[in-house]
């Protein structure tokens, strides 16, 4: 059997509103994952109910924060510390904060957007594990 999905574009802004209602109504979360595109980042919150799947997805600037969702799913300071490591995006208000800690990494936020142009070895998916010549 193939669940049902819906993908939901939503502003940023009604994150917290749409997930507290999803909770309401029984949803579970399933997943938060980032994504780098060219000068952004695509986020994507996904929820279950009854093998139905809704997704929320928005998008991020680099310098612009996400607000957390952790005290309506306890278990989303998970994701958001991931996605704050990983990728460089700022979570305003984590109710668990591991302050870049929880993955150690060789490069602060590897998949993060690249300031201007392009670096070697930042924000790409190709350098992620390889050393860089010094």
């Amino acid at each position: 059997m193939i669940e049902r999905q819906e993908m939901v574009g939503i502003e940023k802004r009604d994150l917290v509103e749409m997930v507290a209602s999803l909770r309401s109504s029984g949803y579970r979360l399933v997943q938060i994952c980032a994504a780098t595109r060219v000068d952004h980042y695509e986020m994507n919150y996904s929820f279950d109910k009854d093998r139905q799947f809704r997704n929320l997805r928005f998008t991020v600037r680099p310098g612009e924060a996400v607000p957390s969702i952790a005290l309506i799913y306890g278990n989303a300071f998970l994701y958001e510390n991931e996605i704050h490591d990983l990728f460089g995006i700022q979570i305003e208000h984590m109710v668990i904060d591991y302050k870049g800690t929880l993955y150690q990494t060789r490069i602060p936020a590897p998949f993060s957007v690249p300031a201007s142009q392009p670096q070697e070895g930042v924000g790409s998916p190709t350098a992620v594990g390889h050393e860089t010549a010094k």
